[in-house]
């Protein structure tokens, strides 16, 4: 109780007390180790030292919450659709942890505004509030435990913020839809993928350029391949749906 006491005490003490109480409301309970919930809003383009030497960012909390989010998210589907096969599960659980899916997820929460990022050169912002959600998750599990973590995924944002019925009616294979009406309306699409390694970060980063007619209709840019080529199909479809409005098609 006094250890309790004293943790309330240095939260509204603290020059961060709006953040965490906010943390508060969403999660439903104080934060413990704030440290950990500091670091899990802190993007690799605001990275800074310990006294070690060792980057500050939200690469490791994001990389625990993937797996984390990934599992409960599959436990869950699997119980809330008991007479629905694994094709389907599958198509559900990617449409609820995609990284547009969790971006609009992390805005909606009214969290992007804690997120700390520098924009630097062609850095895609596209990812960064979504990866931000996962390092929380990340965060919640090593300061409250898995059972904790669980009832947060599943309680305080599915079940509040979710609407499953519109999200299995959702197609978010953008890639298959741009191919689709390349096919449709005789159109030759090109995918060129490169990756590109960041000199300030272990990870890769991959850039997808899209060309129709020999002409660049969309570019897009991803942790993975595959979200590199969904990133840059969706920009693509976009600008084809204006074209059509404006009747430039």
């Amino acid at each position: 109780m006094i250890k309790i006491l004293i943790q309330r005490i240095k939260l509204f003490s603290s020059k961060r007390k709006e953040f965490y109480l906010f943390l508060k409301d969403i999660l439903g309970f104080y934060p413990a180790n704030t440290k950990l919930y500091d670091i899990a809003f802190i993007h690799r383009s605001s990275s800074t030292s310990d006294s070690l030497g060792n980057s500050i960012n939200n690469e490791r909390l994001e990389y625990l919450g993937d797996a984390i989010l990934g599992a409960v998210v599959a436990e869950f589907l699997y119980n809330r659709f008991p007479q629905r096969g694994e094709g389907f599960l599958t198509q559900m659980r990617s449409k609820l942890v995609n990284r547009a899916f969790l971006t609009n997820m992390m805005i909606e929460l009214g969290l992007d505004q804690f997120v700390q990022y520098r924009k630097i050169g062609s850095t895609s912002t596209s990812n960064i509030y979504g990866d931000a959600l996962e390092a929380l998750i990340g965060a919640v599990y090593l300061d409250k435990g898995y059972s904790t973590a669980r009832h947060v995924i599943v309680k305080r944002i599915i079940s509040s913020y979710v609407d499953l019925a519109k999200v299995e009616q959702v197609d978010n294979n953008y890639k298959s839809q741009l191919i689709e009406w390349g096919q449709k309306n005789k159109k030759e699409i090109n995918f060129e993928t490169i990756e590109e390694n960041k000199s300030t970060s272990k990870s890769s980063n991959f850039i997808t350029t899209i060309e129709i007619g020999n002409v660049v209709k969309g570019k897009g840019s991803g942790a993975s391949k595959k979200e590199a080529q969904q990133n840059a199909a969706r920009e693509t479809l976009q600008k084809i749906e204006i074209a059509e409005d404006q009747g430039a098609l």
